[in-house]
C-alpha cells in the first residue's frame, strides 16, 4: 500500500515481498516525476523497518541520483 505525504512524501508499507517491491517500483516512478519537473532534488529511499518505507525528495541527495538508507 502507497500513501502520499506531503512533500512529496510516499509511504509504502506491506508483509509481502513481491508487493513491497512493486509498491516501492511505483513510488520511486512517482517521486522521479516529480524530480523531472523540479530538476533540484534526488530521491531518498529510507528502510524504516521490515515492512515500512518512505519515498521522498531531498535537497541532501543529487538530482538524478536515488540513494537508499536504513533506520535502526
Amino acid at each position: 500500500m502507497i500513501t502520499v505525504a506531503s512533500g512529496p512524501i510516499y509511504h509504502v508499507t506491506a508483509d509481502d515481498p513481491q508487493e513491497i517491491a512493486e509498491s516501492l517500483d511505483l513510488a520511486e516512478q512517482l517521486a522521479q516525476e516529480q524530480a523531472l519537473r523540479e530538476g533540484v532534488r534526488g530521491i531518498l529511499v529510507t528502510r524504516n523497518g521490515p515492512t515500512s518505507f518512505t519515498v521522498a525528495l531531498s535537497a541532501d541527495v543529487p538530482y538524478g541520483t536515488t540513494l537508499e538508507r536504513q533506520i535502526g
